[in-house]
């Protein structure tokens, strides 16, 4: 009998990708060997973003199936995407596993699916391999995900296509977010009929996680008591952080570390970092308000401009900004985030509160400007600012646009009070405590690392 090995597959989004990523690393580190399958489309992307001092392909299997679209077709069509991958992914899956099977001395003993792919599960179970849901975001939506039976009994989401038929706030229990059910992780993705298609899927998830031994989530029990309580099966293993070793494992473009030199020049706590993840869009009008606000603010910004951020490429309007402000401002098409963060320049992130920023900005007590975009962001900003108090929301005028003087003024509300600051620290030392050897996410990793063995 080899060393264990487990088959990692996360849901093909950089949000997904990153943690189960950092998952897999730290099961190396105890001896467990790992074949991470990625579609082919996200295995191209990342293999292009590797560093050259990245080692991670000779540490990881790093392996992929097709996802079932073709190559010019809009992955960011969730409701698409999900039906491509079901019809075509289970299939590939279960012969990936039996070509290495065949091949490998050490068969795979273990898969770790991300618990969006219910079928994952139920292929690992054909195969009378034992399995493991992860869980990339937070307790409080899974906690969410699995009150559905509630919601309907509630009278609050129709049993058939996921749709809000009372709109008014709701939570699970007391100390949790409440929540907007127009912004349910499955009714903000895009239209109806995604909605229908996202809604159905998260109900047959629902049954395929009773296949599993583990459900593991990145979160930490001190960041959220009452949805880890409310759901005790779910076991937190979080933060699992990006660059805690080997820089940029499983990002999908390649980071500029050019900005690190920069953030060396600038003051303690006065840099305002922007940084939107993977997916979020702008129109021209939005964009432009943005940029004016953070020049508004006579503040160095490090700002995250992705190549696909906007529609049309805004190159007139930063030209003659960074002509205005000159080194003052520092924009680069994606950020070493980890590492950002941690750098004592950073005074608070702009973000669109994705879970693994969310994250990382907690870990490194760092305080919030919040500008949600779709799915679980909404959640999050909750957490953020109502529950953790550790940032402030960014509000839409009337024509749903968040102005240059929204963002001027609540950056100096939020920068001015050091309260915010405090508490910031103050749960930055929670989560740390966690992780550490008698925390809760440490027991809960090292008991699951066990039962992989």
């Amino acid at each position: 009998m080899g060393n264990p090995h487990v088959l990692a597959i996360p849901y093909p989004y950089q949000g997904h990708v990153l943690p189960l990523m950092q998952l897999s690393l730290k099961l190396i580190d105890h001896g467990v060997k790992i074949t991470f399958v990625n579609t082919e489309f996200i295995h191209n992307r990342i293999m292009n973003a590797f560093s050259e001092e990245n080692n991670v392909k000779e540490l990881i299997n790093l392996v992929s199936i097709p996802d079932g679209m073709e190559p010019w077709e809009d992955r960011n069509d969730i409701g698409k995407l999900s039906e491509s991958i079901l019809r075509v992914m289970p299939g590939e899956l279960e012969q990936l596993v039996k070509d290495i099977n065949q091949k490998d001395v050490n068969e795979i003993t273990c898969i770790i699916a991300d618990e969006s792919l219910g079928w994952a599960l139920e292929v690992a179970e054909r195969l009378k391999i034992k399995r493991a849901a992860f869980w990339p975001a937070s307790a409080a939506v899974m906690a969410l995900k699995f009150s559905i039976p509630k919601l309907i009994q509630d009278g609050v989401v129709d049993n058939n296509d996921g749709t809000i038929l009372r709109n008014e706030m709701y939570t699970l229990t007391e100390k949790m977010p409440v929540m907007n059910p127009k912004q349910f992780v499955w009714t903000c993705l895009g239209d109806s009929n995604t909605t229908k298609i996202m809604f159905k899927l998260i109900k047959h998830t629902n049954i395929t996680v009773k296949l599993v031994d583990w459900i593991i989530c990145n979160t930490s029990y001190e960041l959220e008591p009452a949805a880890l309580g409310l759901f005790p099966d779910i076991l937190p293993i979080g933060p699992l952080l990006s660059g805690d070793r080997l820089g940029s494992s499983g990002y999908f473009w390649p980071s500029d570390v050019s900005c690190l030199a920069w953030l060396d020049q600038q003051p303690v706590q006065s840099v305002i970092y922007v940084a939107f993840g993977s997916f979020t869009i702008f129109d021209e009008k939005q964009f432009q308000e943005l940029a004016l606000g953070l020049e508004s603010l006579n503040r160095p910004f490090l700002w995250v401009i992705r190549s696909d951020t906007i529609d049309k490429k805004p190159d007139m309007l930063l030209e003659k900004m960074k002509a205005r402000i000159g080194q003052r401002g520092c924009i680069v098409s994606w950020a070493p985030q980890q590492a950002v963060l941690n750098h004592p320049a950073v005074a608070c992130f702009l973000s669109h509160c994705g879970w693994n920023s969310t994250m990382e900005g907690v870990s490194n007590g760092v305080p919030f400007l919040c500008w949600p975009y779709f799915g679980d962001q909404f959640i999050n900003q909750t957490y953020i600012c109502d529950i953790w108090k550790v940032g402030l929301a960014l509000d839409k005028d009337e024509s749903g646009i968040i102005t240059r003087g929204e963002i001027k003024n609540k950056a100096e509300k939020l920068l001015n009070d050091k309260n915010f600051k405090q508490r910031a620290l103050i749960h930055q030392e929670m989560v740390i405590t966690g992780a550490q050897e008698s925390g809760c996410s440490n027991k809960n990793l090292s008991n699951f690392i066990q039962w992989i063995k």
